[in-house]
């Protein structure tokens, strides 16, 4: 198990830093969109490209970031019953539904989202809009966030197998060895 804890260990410290980095598209955004609302109301200039970079960003962020937010168990979970649950009761019912619904979902969407990636590559695609961007950079991050989500699902299962049968103990935003 400690091969796998140390993979998952690994992923965890992998999507801390796509995370990190992630928080400055939030930055660059707001910077982009200043400019272009300031260059527009004073200079009267204005670009598409402009608008659609800051699309492109905010998906970036939140398609990317999906593993990132699994790690720090920030996605949405109801606690009804969970909350009352003992921390290896917890541990199994994320493992099962990380199993069961994640990783399926995370798979096949990241799979079949390949072609139309592929496609608008070989197409070059570009945005309808006058002065629009490229589209095959925006749509490469749909395989990509994915991917990355069903890596952290990967690293989520191994962990909270090692919590389920007491190799860890539950932490907040990751487990500890058991000493």
């Amino acid at each position: 198990m400690r091969p796998f804890l140390k993979f998952a260990d690994a992923v965890d410290w992998f999507d801390e830093q796509v995370g990190q980095t992630l928080k400055w598209l939030v930055l660059f955004a707001s910077l982009i969109s200043a400019g272009n609302a300031l260059m527009r109301y004073t200079i009267h200039y204005s670009s598409n490209a402009f608008l659609e970079i800051q699309w492109y960003m905010f998906g970036a962020m939140f398609l990317l970031a999906a593993g990132y937010a699994l790690k720090h168990g920030e996605h949405v979970r109801v606690d009804v019953f969970y909350s009352k649950m003992s921390s290896r009761t917890q541990a199994w019912v994320d493992v099962a539904g990380t199993v069961l619904f994640l990783m399926p979902m995370a798979l096949i969407i990241a799979w079949l989202s390949i072609p139309m990636v592929v496609n608008s590559f070989h197409i070059q695609e570009h945005s309808s809009d006058a002065g629009g961007l490229l589209r095959w950079p925006i749509k490469i991050m749909i395989p990509l966030g994915f991917a990355l989500l069903a890596l952290q699902g990967i690293a989520e299962i191994i962990k909270k197998a090692a919590v389920a049968v007491g190799i860890r103990e539950a932490g907040k935003a990751y487990e500890r060895p058991v000493q």
